[in-house]
Protein backbone atom coordinates (compact mmCIF):
# COMPACT_ATOMS: atom_id res chain seq x y z
CA UNK A 1 0.00 0.00 0.00
CA UNK A 2 1.48 3.35 -1.05
CA UNK A 3 -0.67 5.82 0.83
CA UNK A 4 -3.05 5.74 3.76
CA UNK A 5 -5.32 8.76 4.09
CA UNK A 6 -6.52 9.63 7.60
CA UNK A 7 -9.17 12.32 8.03
CA UNK A 8 -10.40 13.30 11.49
CA UNK A 9 -13.96 14.60 11.36
CA UNK A 10 -16.01 16.55 13.88
CA UNK A 11 -19.33 17.98 12.75
CA UNK A 12 -18.03 18.70 9.25
CA UNK A 13 -20.07 16.27 7.16
CA UNK A 14 -20.50 18.43 4.06
CA UNK A 15 -16.89 19.61 4.03
CA UNK A 16 -15.77 16.01 4.54
CA UNK A 17 -17.67 14.83 1.45
CA UNK A 18 -16.10 17.60 -0.63
CA UNK A 19 -12.66 16.68 0.72
CA UNK A 20 -13.13 13.02 -0.14
CA UNK A 21 -14.16 13.93 -3.68
CA UNK A 22 -10.71 15.47 -4.31
CA UNK A 23 -8.74 12.37 -3.38
CA UNK A 24 -9.01 10.60 -6.74
CA UNK A 25 -7.20 13.35 -8.63
CA UNK A 26 -4.73 14.27 -5.91
CA UNK A 27 -3.44 10.72 -5.38
CA UNK A 28 -3.77 9.35 -8.92
CA UNK A 29 -1.43 6.44 -9.56
CA UNK A 30 -1.00 5.56 -5.89
CA UNK A 31 -2.45 2.46 -4.26
CA UNK A 32 -4.34 3.97 -1.36
CA UNK A 33 -6.84 3.48 1.43
CA UNK A 34 -8.95 6.06 3.25
CA UNK A 35 -10.01 6.05 6.89
CA UNK A 36 -12.32 8.63 8.45
CA UNK A 37 -12.17 8.90 12.23
CA UNK A 38 -15.36 10.58 13.43
CA UNK A 39 -15.30 12.11 16.90
CA UNK A 40 -18.97 11.62 17.76
CA UNK A 41 -20.20 14.28 15.33
CA UNK A 42 -23.88 13.26 15.50
CA UNK A 43 -24.45 15.00 12.17
CA UNK A 44 -25.22 12.06 9.91
CA UNK A 45 -21.63 11.45 8.88
CA UNK A 46 -21.87 7.60 8.90
CA UNK A 47 -24.96 7.64 6.68
CA UNK A 48 -23.42 10.19 4.32
CA UNK A 49 -20.25 8.14 3.95
CA UNK A 50 -22.22 4.99 3.26
CA UNK A 51 -24.09 6.76 0.49
CA UNK A 52 -21.46 9.01 -1.08
CA UNK A 53 -18.07 7.53 -0.14
CA UNK A 54 -18.55 3.81 0.51
CA UNK A 55 -14.87 3.02 -0.10
CA UNK A 56 -13.84 5.07 2.94
CA UNK A 57 -13.63 3.10 6.18
CA UNK A 58 -15.18 4.69 9.23
CA UNK A 59 -13.94 4.61 12.81
CA UNK A 60 -16.83 6.01 14.83
CA UNK A 61 -15.83 7.17 18.32
CA UNK A 62 -18.53 7.40 20.96
CA UNK A 63 -17.05 10.63 22.28
CA UNK A 64 -14.78 13.40 21.07
CA UNK A 65 -11.38 11.92 21.92
CA UNK A 66 -9.42 14.86 20.53
CA UNK A 67 -7.45 15.32 17.36
CA UNK A 68 -4.13 13.71 18.28
CA UNK A 69 -5.71 10.54 19.63
CA UNK A 70 -7.99 10.24 16.60
CA UNK A 71 -5.03 10.64 14.23
CA UNK A 72 -3.21 7.87 16.08
CA UNK A 73 -6.30 5.66 15.77
CA UNK A 74 -6.27 6.20 12.02
CA UNK A 75 -2.56 5.51 11.70
CA UNK A 76 -2.95 2.31 13.72
CA UNK A 77 -5.78 1.11 11.49
CA UNK A 78 -3.86 1.54 8.22
CA UNK A 79 -0.89 -0.04 6.50
CA UNK A 80 0.40 2.45 3.92
CA UNK A 81 4.08 3.28 3.56
CA UNK A 82 3.08 6.94 3.84
CA UNK A 83 0.17 8.54 5.68
CA UNK A 84 -1.68 11.62 4.50
CA UNK A 85 -3.26 13.34 7.50
CA UNK A 86 -5.71 16.09 6.67
CA UNK A 87 -8.64 18.07 8.01
CA UNK A 88 -12.05 17.68 6.38
CA UNK A 89 -12.08 21.38 5.47
CA UNK A 90 -9.09 20.89 3.15
CA UNK A 91 -9.15 20.25 -0.59
CA UNK A 92 -5.97 18.99 -2.25
CA UNK A 93 -5.29 20.13 -5.78
CA UNK A 94 -4.72 17.46 -8.47
CA UNK A 95 -1.44 15.62 -8.02
CA UNK A 96 -0.64 17.24 -4.65
CA UNK A 97 -0.66 14.07 -2.55
CA UNK A 98 1.36 12.23 -5.16
CA UNK A 99 3.97 15.03 -5.18
CA UNK A 100 4.35 14.91 -1.40
CA UNK A 101 4.84 11.14 -1.53
CA UNK A 102 7.33 11.42 -4.38
CA UNK A 103 9.45 13.84 -2.38
CA UNK A 104 9.55 11.47 0.60
CA UNK A 105 10.55 8.57 -1.63
CA UNK A 106 13.37 10.61 -3.15
CA UNK A 107 14.64 11.86 0.24
CA UNK A 108 14.84 8.99 2.74
CA UNK A 109 15.75 11.21 5.71
CA UNK A 110 12.61 13.33 5.34
CA UNK A 111 9.89 12.36 7.82
CA UNK A 112 7.10 14.80 6.95
CA UNK A 113 6.19 16.83 3.89
CA UNK A 114 3.63 19.61 3.79
CA UNK A 115 2.00 21.46 0.90
CA UNK A 116 1.58 25.14 0.22
CA UNK A 117 -1.74 25.93 1.89
CA UNK A 118 -4.02 28.60 0.50
CA UNK A 119 -7.01 30.25 2.10
CA UNK A 120 -10.38 30.04 0.36
CA UNK A 121 -9.72 33.37 -1.37
CA UNK A 122 -6.42 32.14 -2.81
CA UNK A 123 -4.19 34.03 -0.40
CA UNK A 124 -1.31 32.26 1.32
CA UNK A 125 -1.94 30.69 4.70
CA UNK A 126 1.20 30.93 6.81
CA UNK A 127 1.25 27.23 7.55
CA UNK A 128 5.04 26.90 7.85
CA UNK A 129 6.63 28.31 10.97
CA UNK A 130 9.63 28.36 13.27
CA UNK A 131 9.51 26.47 16.53
CA UNK A 132 7.87 28.65 19.19
CA UNK A 133 9.84 30.17 22.03
CA UNK A 134 8.48 31.41 25.37
CA UNK A 135 7.38 34.72 23.80
CA UNK A 136 5.59 33.24 20.81
CA UNK A 137 2.18 33.34 22.48
CA UNK A 138 2.48 37.14 22.21
CA UNK A 139 3.42 37.11 18.54
CA UNK A 140 1.61 34.17 16.93
CA UNK A 141 -0.83 34.20 14.03
CA UNK A 142 -3.86 35.27 16.07
CA UNK A 143 -2.22 37.48 18.71
CA UNK A 144 -3.20 41.10 19.19
CA UNK A 145 0.39 42.30 18.76
CA UNK A 146 0.65 40.53 15.39
CA UNK A 147 -2.65 42.06 14.27
CA UNK A 148 -1.61 45.55 15.42
CA UNK A 149 2.03 45.35 14.27
CA UNK A 150 2.20 42.67 11.53
CA UNK A 151 5.69 43.73 10.50
CA UNK A 152 7.34 43.23 13.89
CA UNK A 153 10.42 41.03 13.80
CA UNK A 154 9.15 38.47 16.34
CA UNK A 155 5.99 37.72 14.37
CA UNK A 156 7.96 37.65 11.10
CA UNK A 157 10.42 35.17 12.56
CA UNK A 158 7.76 32.86 13.91
CA UNK A 159 5.45 33.01 10.87
CA UNK A 160 8.41 32.90 8.43
CA UNK A 161 6.75 35.68 6.46
CA UNK A 162 9.99 37.05 4.99
CA UNK A 163 10.35 34.46 2.23
CA UNK A 164 8.24 33.83 -0.84
CA UNK A 165 7.01 30.31 0.06
CA UNK A 166 7.70 29.28 -3.54
CA UNK A 167 10.75 27.07 -2.97
CA UNK A 168 11.25 23.65 -1.37
CA UNK A 169 12.67 24.18 2.09
CA UNK A 170 13.50 22.28 5.27
CA UNK A 171 11.45 23.91 8.02
CA UNK A 172 10.83 23.54 11.73
CA UNK A 173 7.15 22.66 11.57
CA UNK A 174 4.08 22.74 9.34
CA UNK A 175 0.37 22.93 10.02
CA UNK A 176 -1.27 19.59 10.80
CA UNK A 177 -4.20 20.57 8.58
CA UNK A 178 -2.49 18.65 5.78
CA UNK A 179 0.69 16.58 6.09
CA UNK A 180 2.19 13.42 4.64
CA UNK A 181 4.29 11.40 7.10
CA UNK A 182 6.62 8.44 6.58
CA UNK A 183 5.44 5.40 8.53
CA UNK A 184 9.02 4.34 9.26
CA UNK A 185 9.63 7.67 11.01
CA UNK A 186 6.39 7.34 12.99
CA UNK A 187 7.38 3.82 14.06
CA UNK A 188 10.67 5.18 15.40
CA UNK A 189 9.55 8.48 16.91
CA UNK A 190 5.96 7.65 17.87
CA UNK A 191 2.58 9.06 16.98
CA UNK A 192 1.11 12.36 18.04
CA UNK A 193 1.21 13.19 21.75
CA UNK A 194 -2.33 12.53 22.97
CA UNK A 195 -1.87 14.94 25.87
CA UNK A 196 -2.69 17.59 23.26
CA UNK A 197 -6.45 17.49 22.80
CA UNK A 198 -6.28 19.79 19.79
CA UNK A 199 -3.68 22.31 18.57
CA UNK A 200 0.11 22.22 19.07
CA UNK A 201 0.28 18.45 18.49
CA UNK A 202 1.68 19.20 15.00
CA UNK A 203 4.42 21.46 16.43
CA UNK A 204 5.40 18.81 18.95
CA UNK A 205 5.39 16.02 16.34
CA UNK A 206 7.61 17.92 13.92
CA UNK A 207 9.97 18.87 16.76
CA UNK A 208 10.30 15.26 17.89
CA UNK A 209 10.97 14.18 14.30
CA UNK A 210 13.71 16.79 13.97
CA UNK A 211 15.29 15.89 17.30
CA UNK A 212 15.42 12.26 16.13
CA UNK A 213 17.42 13.25 13.04
CA UNK A 214 14.63 13.48 10.47
CA UNK A 215 13.67 16.55 8.43
CA UNK A 216 10.35 18.28 7.82
CA UNK A 217 10.03 19.67 4.31
CA UNK A 218 7.75 22.24 2.73
CA UNK A 219 6.91 21.32 -0.89
CA UNK A 220 5.14 24.30 -2.51
CA UNK A 221 4.23 22.73 -5.84
CA UNK A 222 1.79 20.54 -3.89
CA UNK A 223 -1.17 22.81 -3.14
CA UNK A 224 -3.99 22.53 -0.63
CA UNK A 225 -6.94 24.90 -0.13
CA UNK A 226 -7.99 25.25 3.50
CA UNK A 227 -11.50 26.57 4.05
CA UNK A 228 -10.90 27.46 7.66
CA UNK A 229 -13.15 30.54 7.84
CA UNK A 230 -12.04 31.28 11.40
CA UNK A 231 -12.31 35.04 11.01
CA UNK A 232 -15.89 34.86 9.80
CA UNK A 233 -17.58 33.02 12.60
CA UNK A 234 -17.59 32.86 16.34
CA UNK A 235 -15.16 30.33 17.77
CA UNK A 236 -16.25 27.98 20.54
CA UNK A 237 -14.74 28.92 23.90
CA UNK A 238 -13.48 25.37 24.33
CA UNK A 239 -11.43 25.69 21.13
CA UNK A 240 -9.73 28.84 22.44
CA UNK A 241 -9.02 27.27 25.82
CA UNK A 242 -7.70 24.03 24.32
CA UNK A 243 -5.35 25.99 22.06
CA UNK A 244 -3.85 27.69 25.11
CA UNK A 245 -3.79 24.52 27.20
CA UNK A 246 -1.79 23.00 24.36
CA UNK A 247 0.66 25.91 24.54
CA UNK A 248 1.18 25.28 28.23
CA UNK A 249 1.79 21.55 27.70
CA UNK A 250 4.19 22.28 24.83
CA UNK A 251 6.31 24.71 26.85
CA UNK A 252 6.39 22.45 29.90
CA UNK A 253 7.57 19.64 27.62
CA UNK A 254 10.14 21.48 25.50
CA UNK A 255 11.05 24.60 27.50
CA UNK A 256 11.14 23.56 31.17
CA UNK A 257 11.70 26.49 33.52
CA UNK A 258 12.07 26.97 37.27
CA UNK A 259 8.68 26.69 38.97
CA UNK A 260 8.11 30.44 39.61
CA UNK A 261 8.80 31.32 35.97
CA UNK A 262 6.68 28.42 34.80
CA UNK A 263 3.75 29.58 36.95
CA UNK A 264 4.14 33.12 35.61
CA UNK A 265 4.18 31.90 31.99
CA UNK A 266 1.16 29.68 32.60
CA UNK A 267 -0.69 32.58 34.16
CA UNK A 268 0.06 34.87 31.21
CA UNK A 269 -1.07 32.26 28.71
CA UNK A 270 -4.29 31.59 30.62
CA UNK A 271 -4.95 35.31 30.99
CA UNK A 272 -4.58 35.70 27.24
CA UNK A 273 -6.94 32.76 26.71
CA UNK A 274 -9.70 34.27 28.85
CA UNK A 275 -9.28 37.66 27.19
CA UNK A 276 -9.76 35.97 23.83
CA UNK A 277 -12.82 34.12 25.14
CA UNK A 278 -14.31 37.42 26.27
CA UNK A 279 -13.51 39.13 22.97
CA UNK A 280 -14.92 36.20 21.04
CA UNK A 281 -18.18 36.36 22.99
CA UNK A 282 -18.62 39.93 21.80
CA UNK A 283 -18.40 38.85 18.14
CA UNK A 284 -21.91 37.46 18.23
CA UNK A 285 -23.38 40.75 19.44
Amino acid sequence: MDLSIVIVNYRSRDALLTCLATLEDTAAGLERETVVVDNDSRDGTPEALAQWAPSARLIANRENVGYARAVNQGIGATTGEFILIMNPDCELRPGAARRLVEYLRAHPRAAITGPRILNSDGSLEYSVRSFPDPLTFLFNRYSLLTRLFPGNRWSRRYLMSDWDHATVRDVDWMSGACLVARREAIDRVGGMDEAFFMFNEDVDWCRRMQFAGWSNVYVPDAVCVHHIGASRRRTASRVILERHRGMIHYFHKHHPMPAPLSWLADGLILARAWLMVAANALKSR
